[in-house]
């Protein structure tokens, strides 16, 4: 009997079928994450030095700002190595410790996303208790418990995987390691990775968006209930930036979900394609969204420019 060893390193797959001219890819990719990193850090760097944004709802985007950060840079050495090296191996060890960071970073997004729209709920139905309900308190112990039940939930990822037996050939379909791509280079029992994959996305994402819906439906009552037209528009109106990131955050990552579980013979392009908007959209759109749509944010970004200029 000949025993095959498990690889020490995966293969990274750049666009299929387009390797020749990927390189063209480069100052798209480059702007896009120096677009996430520094939209996100002016987003940072705004609210904590303007006083009058230590509110609830700042603190909250600040958490989703540090969420797409955190999932920029854990997806950003691989692309880059892609597409400016050409270089597209990745050891297996450093893969596994990539899909951690980008899981984790994925499930913080997903309950900053469930918090907001809670603080949106209590913002329209109680707006004389919002401040007396939602404190700094309260506000930072939510998100420490978010932060570590996502830490703690995609922590048994990396065990199970390391059992695995991994053969050839070893070629992953995206830029960056995701826990079902890797899982499918398995040539041993997966059920258990599997089963374990699937109780995490439903207990933490699909469990995030049912309450978000919740939260909306609850939202609507309550607005339909406020008499003047222009009030109702302006309660929905503070909602409008939040509603965007959850569909820009959300949309792609129910997409990538279906097209890895019933996408079999779907084009590697198309895994490509959806993969890449799931991580690099979000970062990049949500705080061009919350510059745009946010008054206060607008404001004190405008005028931070001007004394720059002057």
């Amino acid at each position: 009997n000949v025993t095959v060893e498990s690889p020490d390193v995966f293969l990274l797959t750049g666009i299929p079928g387009l390797e020749n001219v990927q390189s063209w890819f480069t100052i798209p990719l480059c702007t896009m994450y120096m677009v996430a990193v520094v939209g996100n850090c002016t987003i940072l760097f705004i609210i904590h030095t303007e006083t009058s944004l230590h509110q609830p709802m700042y603190y909250f985007l600040s958490m989703l700002a540090l969420s797409d950060l955190g999932l920029s840079v854990s997806t950003m050495p691989t692309m880059l190595s892609i597409f400016l090296f050409n270089s597209r191996e990745v050891n297996v060890n450093a893969c596994i410790a990539q899909l951690y960071f980008i899981h984790t970073f994925s499930l913080m997004e997903s309950a900053v996303l469930l918090t907001m729209a809670f603080d949106r709920f209590v913002a329209i139905q109680q707006p004389l208790r919002y401040t007396s309900i939602l404190t700094d308190s309260t506000v930072l112990r939510t998100g420490v418990a978010f932060a570590v039940r996502s830490v703690f939930m995609v922590m048994p990822t990396p065990i199970l995987l390391r059992r695995l037996r991994f053969c050839l050939p070893n070629v992953l379909s995206h830029s960056f390691c995701l826990h079902q791509d890797v899982m499918k280079l398995s040539c041993s029992d997966r059920r258990v990775n599997s089963i374990f994959g699937l109780f995490v996305v439903v207990s933490t994402m699909g469990l995030d968006s049912m309450l978000i819906v919740l939260s909306y439906i609850l939202i609507i009552s309550t607005v339909m209930g406020i008499a003047s037209r222009d009030e109702r528009l302006k309660a929905l109106n503070t909602c409008v930036s939040h509603i965007c990131a959850v569909l820009i955050f959300y949309i792609p990552m129910i997409g990538i979900s279906m097209i890895h579980r019933f996408g079999k013979h779907a084009s590697p392009l198309v895994h490509v394609f959806m993969a890449d908007i799931y991580v690099l959209v979000p970062p990049v759109m949500n705080p061009i969204v919350y510059s745009v749509k946010t008054k206060q944010i607008r404001q004190r970004i405008l005028q931070r420019f001007h004394r720059q200029r002057q």
